[in-house]
C-alpha cells in the first residue's frame, strides 16, 4: 500500500495530487516496503470510461496511486488547490522509475503488447539506462477484456522476482487486469502504463514536448490515428467539458 497521498475529485474519480517527482517517490516507497499495490495513469479518456462503467470507476478509485496523465486533469488539480500538481505522463514516469531503480537493483517485468514491441522497448530502455534489469516479458494473445491469468503465467511472473510489473494492455483493460491479478502476484507494484510501450519502443511517434505542454497531445494523436481515436477525443472530450460545466452549474445553484 502506498503512503497516504492527497487526492482530488474529477467527476467521481479520485486523482492523486502528485507531479512526476512525487509519483516517483511514492512508487519507490511502495517498492521499498514490499507492500502490494497498483498504480493507474488517468487521462481524460479514463475519466470518461469511469462515467459509463461503475465497476471500472471502483477499480480506479481502489488504486494506490492514480496519476494525472492528462494536462486537463492536472489543471483541475491546481484549480482544486493543489498547487504542485503537474501532468504525470505515463512514458515519463516509466523512464524516471527505470532510471531510479538502476542503482537499487530493481527488477522490471513487461506484460502486454507484442514480442516485437517488448523487445524494442527493452533494447531502447537499456540503451538509455545502462544497468537496467529486465527480468521477464510476456505478450499474451489478444483478449477482448481483462482476465485472471493462469497459474502458469502467475508462476512465471513470480519466479522472475520482479519489483515492478509494467502492464501495457491499454485502458481500461490494463487497470482491470491489475485489480484482478493483484492478489496472486508477488511483485510489490503493478503499473498500468497505457501507450508507453508503443512510444518508448519507438513503434509510435510521441507528440513534441511543446504540444504536450499546451495540452494538445490529443490533437496530435488524433491526426496520427483518426479512425481509431476520433470517438475517444472528439466525442469523449466534448462530453468531459459538458459534464464539468454541468457540475459547476449544480454547485453554484
Amino acid at each position: 500500500m502506498a503512503a497516504r497521498v492527497d487526492t482530488y475529485d474529477v467527476l467521481g474519480v479520485k486523482i492523486s495530487a502528485v507531479n512526476l517527482a512525487k509519483a516517483e517517490a511514492v512508487i519507490a516507497g511502495m517498492v521499498a516496503r514490499r507492500a502490494k499495490g497498483y498504480v493507474c495513469v488517468a487521462p481524460v479518456a479514463t475519466i470518461m470510461d469511469c462515467q459509463d462503467d461503475p465497476d471500472y470507476r471502483r477499480v480506479i478509485n481502489a488504486a494506490d496511486l492514480v496519476t494525472p496523465d492528462g494536462v486537463p486533469i492536472a489543471w483541475l488539480g491546481r484549480c482544486a488547490g493543489h498547487s504542485l500538481v503537474a501532468r504525470t505522463y505515463g512514458p515519463d514516469l516509466m523512464e524516471r522509475l527505470c532510471d531510479h531503480g538502476r542503482v537499487l537493483g530493481w527488477k522490471h517485468f513487461f506484460y502486454g503488447a507484442t514480442p516485437e514491441i517488448c523487445d524494442k522497448l527493452e533494447a531502447r530502455l537499456k540503451a538509455k539506462f545502462p544497468g537496467l534489469n529486465v527480468v521477464g516479458k510476456m505478450s499474451p494473445p489478444f483478449m477482448p477484456k481483462a482476465v485472471r491469468i493462469s497459474s502458469d503465467e502467475t508462476g512465471c511472473i513470480n519466479a522472475a522476482g520482479a519489483d515492478i510489473v509494467w502492464v501495457g494492455l491499454g485502458a481500461p483493460k490494463q487497470d482491470i487486469w491489475c485489480d484482478l491479478n493483484r492478489s496472486g502476484l508477488e511483485a510489490p507494484v503493478l503499473i498500468g502504463i497505457g501507450a508507453a510501450f508503443d512510444f518508448l519502443s519507438g513503434m509510435k511517434v510521441q507528440a513534441p514536448r511543446w504540444v504536450q505542454r499546451c495540452g494538445l497531445e490529443w490533437l496530435f494523436r488524433l491526426c496520427c490515428e483518426p479512425r481509431r481515436l476520433w470517438r475517444r477525443y472528439l466525442i469523449g472530450n466534448a462530453r468531459f467539458i459538458g459534464l464539468l460545466f454541468n457540475q459547476r452549474i449544480r454547485k453554484s445553484a
